[in-house]
């Protein structure tokens, strides 16, 4: 799973806001965010560089850990 719903709240963003900001729609936000539509690197680095310029301390990584079994 990935944190995009944790970080974007701390930063105090709506998902209408980090779409707009992203590129894309409030919805595929909420589907990123449940896992429920997989996300191009692209997307992923784009809205690792978005919560960066808001002010998180952030990487890929951090955003989206890796679950290793």
């Amino acid at each position: 799973m990935n944190r995009i719903r944790e970080i974007r709240k701390q930063l105090g963003l709506t998902q209408r806001k980090l779409a707009s900001l992203a590129g894309c729609t409030p919805g595929a936000i909420g589907h990123y965010e449940l896992g429920r539509r997989a996300m191009s690197i692209t997307v992923c680095q784009k809205i690792v560089l978005i919560f960066n310029q808001l002010g998180a301390s952030v990487s890929l990584d951090d955003v989206f850990p890796q679950h290793i079994t």
